[in-house]
């Protein structure tokens, strides 16, 4: 496993199949988690802007698993110690790739530039046929 968060720890699954409205509901479970966790209500602004940060880390990893490899398989919440690991399955064995930089104003091709800027950590790794795309993140005031 790569990144810091250990295996141990609270440990949530949502196995997925096709795309419509996967988005959707891999946010909705997530946001569950979260709240149960601890993470929801957030304590201030910094904490509310973190939530946020991680339903569309989220959206954004499913999203790409739709666009690039006939959807997710399977969504894995990890949380432990006030990180969270979110690693999301699919059956391609293509690993995200950056593309050129471009305008921002431009639809499309920001992914992989969202999580280099709001996860602590992310990456991807083969499993099983495919990949897990990963990242990594912590409450506000907990660095990875």
């Amino acid at each position: 496993m790569g990144g810091n968060v250990a295996e141990e720890g609270q440990v949530r699954r949502l196995v997925l199949f096709g795309t419509k409205g996967v988005v959707m509901r891999c946010r909705d479970f997530t946001a569950e988690a979260l709240g149960d966790w601890g993470w929801i209500p957030a304590e201030d602004a910094e904490g509310r802007e973190r939530v946020e940060d991680v339903l569309l880390l989220v959206s954004e990893v499913v999203t790409n698993a739709c666009l690039h490899a006939d959807g997710p398989e399977e969504l894995v919440l990890r949380h432990r110690d006030d990180h969270l690991r979110v690693e999301v399955s699919d059956a391609s064995p293509e690993h995200p790739k950056r593309r050129r930089p471009r305008a921002p104003s431009l639809p499309g091709g920001h992914g992989l530039m969202v999580l280099d800027r709001l996860a602590g950590a992310w990456g991807s790794e083969p499993r099983g046929r495919g990949k897990v795309v990963w990242l990594e993140i912590a409450r506000p005031g907990h660095p990875l």
